[in-house]
């Protein structure tokens, strides 16, 4: 039985399918999510059409159907039109199934014409690659069993073909909005779901980068880790790429005693960092100081709160009716934390008056400064005027 050109023991094997894959990964993650969909950086020539090359050989994937349809997602989240939502469709099927959901929302024209804008059009692509999707795993194919054999050859093949199907689009569609972790709330069911950054090339960050979709950078935590940031970084390094636009960092002016215009336009600018703050540096806090008192004498205040704890932190958009009426119970019974939360929404609802101009946005957010000091509730108290000292970040040279 043929054996192949190149010899390995079975780990090599292996290690050999995991490389081949994990090229693939990080030419969705670097190429179609970063570059394509969200024009988050800029890709040299050379380096996009690799990756464009690459794709057709292990997936098919024709770059405007793909980019039309995470777009789509995006324009839709959680909602009936979303293409792969598990909030709509449930988890089993979009985690088993979530190739096909693909397939099916690429075939519509109407979806590659609304959201497909700005893609490759060039002659490779319109008479290559697309409609001819299954020539390039075929000589992908025949380019496995030519190296490693009969037997080795096909499954690393087969290993290939499978990757992307249930990881991208299974798992990270899938997973990545219904179990894990959240460092902003939005009103999405977008997940954290680390530790797979080197399986699935820094995608796990799923809610890092709903909050800012068009970051090159996905990571957000000090210990959160993207490999595919390292990749554009060291692309970037060695002019093969331009990054555009990474997440806002926060800035201070600790002698900031009053809220003015660059005030407003830092907190505006850093709101997701702000809303989290509040509820790690406030709502947590007085939670917990809340609860503390509840279980010593209180056990039908205790009961509430502990009922209510999740319902707190997460936007109130996402919630069912139960948590609501849960929620809506443990506010009403516990008076700091009822005036806690009508502060966050208050808050909230001052970056959502689009319409406004920004003398009554800074008017709004003075005055929401002056309420939260004046409840007499120490971590809003400490949060307020940690709020004045915001800055814009100076510009980078």
């Amino acid at each position: 039985m043929f054996e192949g050109l190149i010899e390995l023991p079975w780990w090599g094997y292996v290690v050999v399918a995991l490389v081949l894959t994990h090229i693939t990964i990080a030419s969705v993650t670097i190429y179609l999510h970063r570059h394509q969909t969200h024009k988050a950086l800029d890709l040299h020539p050379i380096i996009s059409h690799f990756f464009r090359f690459w794709l057709w050989l292990t997936t098919g994937q024709v770059t405007k159907e793909w980019v039309a349809t995470h777009r789509k997602h995006h324009a839709h989240v959680e909602k009936p039109e979303d293409p792969h939502s598990p909030q709509q469709l449930g988890i089993n099927k979009v985690l088993w199934l979530g190739a096909y959901l693909y397939r099916i929302e690429s075939d519509k024209p109407e979806v590659q014409e609304k959201y497909g804008h700005g893609t490759p059009d060039d002659w490779l692509e319109t008479h290559v690659y697309t409609g001819h999707e299954f020539w390039g795993v075929l000589i992908m194919l025949g380019l496995d069993v030519a190296l490693f054999g009969f037997v080795a050859g096909p499954l690393i093949w087969l290993t290939q073909m499978a990757w992307i199907p249930f990881w991208a689009a299974g798992v990270i569609n899938g997973i990545g909005h219904w179990a894990g972790y959240r460092n902003y709330e939005l009103p999405d069911a977008s997940r954290n779901i680390v530790p797979w950054g080197f399986i699935i090339g820094g995608e796990e960050l799923h809610n890092n980068h709903h909050t800012y979709p068009s970051s090159a950078k996905f990571s957000s935590k000090w210990w959160e880790f993207d490999v595919g940031w390292v990749y554009i970084r060291v692309l970037s390094a060695l002019r093969l790429a331009t990054i555009k636009k990474v997440p806002p960092k926060p800035a201070f002016n600790p002698n900031k005693q009053a809220c003015d215009l660059d005030t407003l336009r830092a907190v505006v600018a850093n709101r997701f960092q702000v809303m989290a703050g509040f509820g790690r540096d406030v709502l947590k806090r007085v939670y917990r100081e809340e609860l503390r008192k509840a279980n010593l004498c209180d056990h039908e205040g205790s009961r509430l709160l502990k009922r209510a704890k999740q319902s707190m932190r997460h936007e109130i958009s996402m919630l069912d009716e139960t948590s609501r009426k849960w929620l809506a119970r443990a506010l009403e019974y516990n008076q700091p934390l009822n005036t806690v939360y009508a502060m966050k929404q208050r808050l909230q609802d001052i970056w959502q008056r689009s319409t406004i101009t920004q003398e009554p946005l800074l008017q709004a957010l003075d005055e929401w400064c002056r309420q939260a000091e004046a409840t007499g509730i120490q971590a809003l108290r400490e949060f307020s005027y940690k709020l004045r000292t915001y800055a814009l970040a100076p510009a980078a040279a």
